[in-house]
């Protein structure tokens, strides 16, 4: 089998061959230059300003132009520090570096003012270097700009471009860097970090009113703390950038120089980036464009800003169904199947983007479509692309895999042969993990047979096949329960219709799993009900199924809705951190207007910080215009 298209999406580049070649030295001279690595002689070649011999492509937009001159570097990828083994002529002229100086070196160097430094200059971008260095590991393109600099101290900004070169089998065996060069225009007086905008010495000045006798403020600050001697870079990317979003708040009241370092919204993005990770805060991205990153961490922190709103939209997904699965792919919510009349199981697909002006559910036209469901999962990955697994159809169970990419030109759902599948089911629950790995555990078998497996399927590899995970104890078998991931790896899953002897009961129990172990094991989540003060009052959760479960961004998991037992409110809101050494659950009481009824099946979760519940229903119809959102962060938009 082919790897699955939406790998395109991380922009890996796949098979461009450096072709073998016999040219001489004099050939090398003029473009096209002879590079050496794992034992072959291989040659890259190149025109001094940008030629379209290789097979790299090379159209002209952002990081290339055939106008421009060009300059070519060649790592070689076996080596984990990725040294230098081709520079061209453009390179040598632009830097004022000779071939001889550079090769077998990093390309780091670039980074020093002076070629006797040994740290990169303060105005460099720790940021981008980081995710320089994130992409050399991961194997993907990278396309930015940094600040570089010549051999004599001049300033340049390097728009560059680095891409895998791999071989036959896929392996990379070099990095081509593409880069163009052009004048800096900065001060290179200043000496704090990039992004701030004050630099030490103007902080210093600013407290000296603070401190008396003969010493300077700057000493002053020296014998308080010897942390406050560190450069700004160092505070803010080895340090700050390393704590708790809660933690960086409470520590900016140390002194004015910190909090002006924590106010800093790249400090703050790296702070969060580190804490919930990139996948995270790459979705939570435009949420930041008015709120910013103190402010957002802030309200996710604390639910402050938490609160239900309730809203129509136009279209009609037609015919009337129930039991359909939802989820969010970016800022659309997609619908796929479910249950028609007289239990007809459905096949067709509904988009709904929340970017229009005025949304409205659209059919999405496919090339071909699985076979119709319902009592199915259906699950976002990379963000346009969406995964169905299992269900009830018209014979039957099922336990395929289909996927679909939204943003094709012409939408196909492809099947995805996994090897030895899962045993078919419906009602189970399935999350995805890393980005890409689907995860399915629990359901019902055609006999009515209650499961407690745990199946992964890697949907990156060229050969997906799925993996059962072997634990030496495992959850007591159910169906309606949820999974919910935090932490990357980490699943919780709570609730569900449990079997408890010969009994099935609802189940209020959460246990969890880790699964970046080597060998993963589930735990029972022992959670203790809250005793809080304010909005949040003691309770614990009383047991149900087909609920909600919300991953919220710091790893926090909310629980409401779903079928529960007696006159509990459905749409009440319960908190777990299942990430602290002893958690508890807390009630959440949320202003607004919340949904008489809440199903996991047709709950979407759009961009880490909007919760919408698919309207409500009587008897088998389903009101689909009719929409409940649980805002956890202030509105894009708001004017506060």
């Amino acid at each position: 089998m082919k790897p699955l298209p939406f790998r395109t999406q991380r922009k890996e580049h796949t098979n461009r061959k450096i072709m073998t070649s016999k040219k001489d030295k004099e050939e090398e001279e003029e473009g096209e230059g002879v590079i050496q690595g794992s034992g072959k002689r291989q040659k890259c070649s190149f025109e001094e300003g940008g030629g379209d011999d290789t097979e790299l492509s090379l159209k002209p937009g952002l990081l290339f132009n055939p106008t421009t001159p060009t300059s070519f570097v060649v790592a070689d990828a076996f080596d984990p520090d990725f040294p230098i083994i081709y520079v061209n002529k453009v390179f040598e002229i632009f830097t004022g570096y000779r071939a001889d100086e550079v090769l077998g070196r990093n390309c780091r160097f670039l980074q020093y003012r002076d070629p006797r430094a040994q740290r990169r200059h303060p105005l460099v971008d720790p940021v981008v270097v980081s995710e320089i260095r994130r992409c050399l590991e991961e194997g993907i393109e990278f396309q930015g700009e940094l600040l570089n600099f010549k051999k004599d101290g001049t300033p340049l900004v390097n728009r560059l471009r680095l891409a895998p070169i791999r071989d036959d089998d896929g392996t990379i065996t070099h990095i081509i860097g593409i880069q163009i060069f052009s004048e800096a225009k900065i001060d290179l007086n200043r000496v704090s970090y990039p992004v701030f905008k004050e630099n030490c010495n103007q902080q210093y000045d600013q407290s000296a009113q603070y401190f008396s006798g003969g010493h300077s403020p700057l000493s002053q600050h020296q014998d308080i703390c010897g942390i406050l001697q560190l450069s700004d870079e160092v505070l803010a990317h080895n340090i700050l950038s390393r704590l708790t979003p809660r933690d960086v708040a409470s520590i900016g009241s140390v002194c004015r120089r910190i909090r002006q370092l924590t106010k800093n919204e790249h400090v703050r993005k790296m702070v969060c980036q580190n804490a919930w990770g990139r996948e995270v805060t790459g979705a939570l991205e435009l949420m930041t464009k008015k709120l910013g990153w103190g402010r957002l961490a802030r309200e996710l922190t604390t639910l402050e800003a938490v609160c239900w709103r309730k809203f129509t939209v136009r279209g009609a997904v037609e015919p009337s169904r129930c039991n359909f699965s939802a989820c969010a792919a970016g800022n659309r919510l997609v619908l796929f199947g479910g249950e028609g009349v007289n239990m007809q199981p459905m096949d067709d697909t509904f988009v709904l983007n929340l970017d229009a002006a005025n949304p409205e559910w659209r059919r999405v036209s496919v090339k071909s479509s699985p076979p119709g469901r319902w009592g199915h999962t259906l699950s976002s990955l990379n963000g346009s692309w969406l995964v169905v697994f299992g269900g009830c159809g018209r014979q039957g169970l099922l336990n395929d895999v289909f996927v679909l990419d939204l943003d094709a030109k012409q939408p196909t759902w492809i099947e995805v042969s996994g090897g030895a599948p899962p045993l078919p089911r419906s009602w189970h629950s399935s999350c995805i993990i890393e980005g890409s790995k689907l995860v399915v555990s629990g359901g019902c078998t055609d006999a009515g047979v209650l499961l407690s497996d745990t199946y992964l399927l890697d949907l990156t590899t060229d050969k997906p096949m799925w993996r059962e995970i072997p634990t030496s104890w495992s959850p007591p078998s159910r169906l309606g329960h949820s999974l919910s991931v935090y932490g990357r790896t980490k699943v919780l899953m709570f609730g569900g219709l449990a079997k408890s002897g010969h009994l099935r009961l609802r189940s209020g129990e959460s246990y969890t799993i880790d699964l970046g172990d080597e060998e993963p094991q589930w735990k029972q989540l022992e959670c203790n009900a809250f005793t809080g003060v304010g909005s949040q009052s003691a309770v614990v959760p009383p047991p149900r199924l087909d609920h909600v479960a919300v991953s919220m961004p710091c790893g926090r998991i909310i629980i409401f809705g779903g079928s529960i037992a007696g006159l509990h409110s459905p749409s009440q809101l319960f908190l777990l951190d299942p990430s602290e050494e002893k958690p508890s659950w807390r009630i959440l009481n949320v202003p607004g207007q919340p949904p008489k009824f809440a199903w996991g099946h047709s709950t979407c979760v759009v961009g880490g910080t909007r919760v919408l519940v698919l309207g409500g229903h009587t008897g088998e119809e389903w009101v689909l215009n009719e929409l409940h959102e649980l805002c956890l962060a202030s509105k894009q938009d708001s004017d506060q």
